[in-house]
């Protein structure tokens, strides 16, 4: 990826920024929050028609990006919920940008661009659900050009030179391509694996849900020694109950 490429050259002035950061004790969490909340500020400006400000609030919304992370090491606060609340509020600002970028151009009654933005947000929401459930069923899913560095990157870019018209046209195309392109791949790595059927059977969950799965294994006909439709090695913890819900919803349509 280019902004990959182009990340190894920022490594050490960001490493050096995230020792300041990190030397005066804000909690990585509240560099999350703020990038969040610049995102929001540039969102606002974008459906006011600012764009240069709009794209000055998310250059210091892809700082607090780069920082949290290092910031956590340095304080020696990394924690998995830390990555997930991360990777929520991107998902929250991308749609808060596109929501900007289609009030905007509503209101000026340029409705085909207010349709590119609305396709753009859906590229973008798309483009990192259709890694996260391909990644449920094959190892790796790196292909495709559009991530969101590249997605932000080049509003940025747009905003600052006022030519967000252009942008919407691409950020309306070149995402949506990259999750058909992950479809394709994710088609060509699982086609013929066999499929997993030591799970309960799809429609048991879809009709009663896991707390149908639940009471069963534990109902007296269980106990007594029933035929069980289920692995004698499944036990339903709540560990256990996600590995259920995954592998079932493979089995899905």
């Amino acid at each position: 990826m280019l902004t990959r490429t182009i990340g190894r050259y920022l490594i050490w002035p960001v490493d050096r920024l995230a020792a300041v950061v990190a030397s005066t004790g804000i909690p990585p969490n509240v560099i999350t929050w703020s990038a969040l909340i610049l995102n929001l500020w540039a969102g606002v400006l974008f459906a006011q028609g600012r764009f240069a400000a709009g794209g000055g609030m998310m250059i210091l919304a892809a700082l607090c990006d780069l920082l949290d992370g290092p910031v956590a090491r340095r304080q020696g606060r990394v924690s998995l919920f830390g990555g997930f609340l991360d990777s929520i509020f991107d998902r929250y600002a991308d749609l808060i940008l596109f929501l900007g970028l289609l009030v905007y151009f509503s209101s000026v009654n340029r409705f085909v661009y207010a349709i590119l933005a609305g396709a753009a947000m859906a590229g973008a929401v798309m483009v990192s659900y259709a890694k996260a459930r391909a990644e449920s069923l094959t190892p790796t899913v790196e292909v495709g050009f559009w991530e969101r560095p590249e997605r932000l990157a080049l509003m940025i870019l747009g905003a600052l030179v006022n030519r967000m018209d252009v942008v919407l046209w691409i950020l309306a195309i070149g995402p949506n391509i990259t999750v058909i392109h992950r479809i394709i791949h994710t088609w060509q790595s699982t086609k013929g694996e066999p499929v997993p059927s030591s799970v309960p059977r799809p429609e048991a969950l879809a009709s009663g849900g896991l707390g149908a799965v639940q009471h069963t294994a534990g109902s007296p006909a269980m106990q007594s020694g029933a035929s069980n439709p289920y692995p004698a090695n499944l036990t339903l913890d709540s560990q256990s109950s996600e590995q259920v819900l995954r592998r079932a919803a493979r089995r899905g349509p």
